[in-house]
C-alpha cells in the first residue's frame, strides 16, 4: 500500500515538475523542443507498455484476457477522445498558440489523467512489484511535458506564472485517487489483474499513437522526433533491464 501511494504521488506530481519550468522561463519553448520532448515520452511509454504491461498480462491467463483488456482500453480512450476536448496546438514554429478556454482545458486534462492513474494502480496490484514502479516512472515522464503545455496555455491566457504552476500541478492530482482505486479493485479481485494490465497497455498505446506521435510530427521536426522516440525507447528498456 505504501509503495503504490508513493508511486502514484510521484507520478501525479510529475505534472508539476514539468510545469515548474515556466517559473524560470523568459519566453515560450520552441516547437522543436516540444516535439522532441513528446517523442521521447512516447518512446518511454511504448517500452513500458510492450515490455512491462503486456508480458505481465500474458503471464496470468494468456492471450484472451490480454486482447480483451487492450481492446477495452482503446475503446474507453476512444470514447473519451471523442467527447472530451484536449489541447489542440496550432502548429507554428515561432511558439505555441492555444485557442480553447482555460477552464475547458483544465477539465479535459484532468479527465484524461484518469486512465493514467488507473494504469499505475493496476500495475502495483500485479505479482511483480517492479511493474508498478516502471509504469509510474513511464506515466511520470508523460505527465511532465503535459504539465508544461498546460502551464504555457494558462500563461497565454494572462494567468501569472505561479498560479499557472499550481493549477497545472493540481490537474495531475486525480491520478492519485484513480491509482488507489485501480489498486484496490485489482487487489481484491485477482481475476481483474490481467485485464487491468492489458487495459493500461491499450490506453497507453492509444495515447502514444493517437496523441504523442502525431503531435511531435506536425512542424517539420519528424526526423528529430523519430530519433528522440528511439532514444526514449532505449532509455526505458535500460531502466527495465536494471529493475
Amino acid at each position: 500500500m505504501k509503495e503504490v501511494l508513493i508511486g502514484s504521488i510521484l507520478s501525479a506530481l510529475s505534472t508539476g515538475f514539468g510545469a515548474m519550468i515556466i517559473l524560470f522561463m523568459s519566453q515560450n519553448v520552441t516547437h522543436r523542443f516540444r516535439d522532441v520532448l513528446l517523442a521521447f515520452t512516447a518512446g518511454v511509454m511504448m517500452a513500458a507498455s510492450t515490455m512491462g504491461l503486456i508480458p505481465e498480462a500474458l503471464s496470468y491467463d494468456g492471450f484472451i484476457p490480454l486482447a480483451i483488456g487492450i481492446i477495452l482500453g482503446v475503446f474507453v480512450l476512444t470514447i473519451m477522445e471523442k467527447n472530451i476536448p484536449h489541447i489542440d496546438l496550432q502548429h507554428s514554429k515561432s511558439g505555441l498558440k492555444f485557442d480553447e478556454k482555460a477552464l475547458l482545458i483544465i477539465a479535459a486534462i484532468t479527465l484524461h489523467n484518469i486512465p493514467e492513474g488507473l494504469s499505475v494502480g493496476v500495475s502495483y496490484a500485479s505479482n511483480h512489484g517492479e511493474t508498478g514502479n516502471l509504469i509510474a516512472f513511464a506515466i511520470g515522464f508523460q505527465n511532465a511535458p503535459e504539465g508544461l503545455l498546460v502551464a504555457l496555455f494558462l500563461i497565454n491566457q494572462k494567468i501569472n506564472k505561479v498560479k499557472a504552476f499550481i493549477i497545472s500541478t493540481l490537474t495531475g492530482a486525480i491520478e492519485i485517487i484513480t491509482s488507489l482505486l485501480g489498486y484496490y479493485l485489482t487487489s481484491y479481485l485477482d481475476a481483474l489483474v490481467p485485464y487491468g494490465l492489458a487495459f493500461a497497455a491499450g490506453a497507453m498505446l492509444f495515447i502514444i499513437y493517437k496523441e504523442l506521435i502525431p503531435e511531435s510530427h506536425g512542424d517539420g521536426n519528424e526526423r528529430n522526433a523519430t530519433y528522440s522516440f528511439i532514444v526514449g525507447l532505449l532509455f526505458m528498456i535500460f531502466i527495465i533491464d536494471i529493475f
